[in-house]
């Protein structure tokens, strides 16, 4: 039998998914440049904080800092590639829960969850314009500080950082729908984000070698993402290892983003679940 021509043919179902995703970004680019004020401030209140590190970096001693590639390093040179990849770590993070918790204060959220569309895209096509917008403005505020404050970047380490944290996004994003799920259940679960978001830089090498922590707290630090992130992103833009940092980052950074992911999707969905069972979804 032939088929018949008036019959519409749709394309697979996971097609249809990815389409949608470009009007989530348009969607967030036109709310952001709406607000255009609050784009130029976040990128003040950055510049700011280099400001004060680079005054901070005067009353420390130069030899209490490791060195990359056999290269010694000042102190604005260790806390800004910190501070990118921390920066990288809380927008990122905050835009993922902020993305259910939007939907929720609009009231939309009931109306988005009932159309064909899976949680899962919903999930990605509210980060959509993240994932384009917060690794280049990683690289942007990198060449500024080094333009600015004179550090020492390698420029043949940006494109190495730049797939360090393609990599390093899957574990930002599981922890954002972990922390979602939280706000879904609880209503106001944004609070304990900030906390753990701080403990892993308190646990990290951020903002000062990790040399200076208890035996204990090293253990830990090395287990940390953001530490395995940050020291890979130094080897590549401070010790000029370029690839070479890429690849030994990658191999412990994978098995992170994969577990992070897994347990983001897990709790979202559960969260979704148990919210519709109950007829709470659309409370805040």
């Amino acid at each position: 039998m032939t088929a018949r021509p008036d019959v519409v043919r749709h394309p697979a179902p996971l097609l249809e998914e990815l389409w949608k995703l470009p009007a989530f970004f348009r969607r967030d680019f036109l709310v952001m440049w709406s607000y255009r004020l609050a784009f130029f401030v976040d990128w003040a209140n950055l510049i700011a904080q280099v400001v004060i590190f680079s005054l901070v970096g005067r009353l420390v001693d130069p030899r209490l800092l490791p060195s990359f590639g056999g290269t010694s390093t000042s102190y604005v040179e260790f806390v800004v590639t910190g501070i990118a990849v921390a920066s990288f770590l809380q927008i990122a993070l905050g835009r993922v829960v902020n993305a259910i918790r939007e939907e929720q204060l609009m009231g939309t959220l009931e109306s988005l969850l009932v159309t064909p569309t899976s949680p899962l895209t919903i999930q990605l096509g509210s980060v959509m314009y993240d994932l384009a917008y917060v690794p280049l403005r990683t690289v942007l505020f990198l060449v500024a500080v080094s333009v600015l404050f004179g550090a020492r970047l390698e420029a043949g380490g940006l494109i190495p950082v730049m797939v360090i944290l393609l990599v390093f996004i899957p574990v930002v994003w599981g922890l954002g729908m972990v922390a979602a799920a939280a706000v879904l259940t609880f209503r106001r679960g944004a609070g304990a984000l900030g906390f753990v978001v701080m403990v892993l830089m308190i646990g990290s090498n951020t903002y000062f070698p990790i040399d200076i922590l208890p035996e204990w707290a090293r253990s830990m630090a090395a287990l940390n993402p953001i530490s395995i992130a940050v020291e890979g992103t130094r080897a590549a833009l401070l010790g000029g290892e370029g690839w070479g940092a890429v690849w030994p980052t990658i191999r412990l950074l994978l098995p992170m983003a994969g577990s992070s992911l897994l347990i983001g999707v897990g709790a979202l969905r559960f969260a979704l679940r148990r919210e519709r069972r109950r007829g709470t979804l659309g409370l805040y």
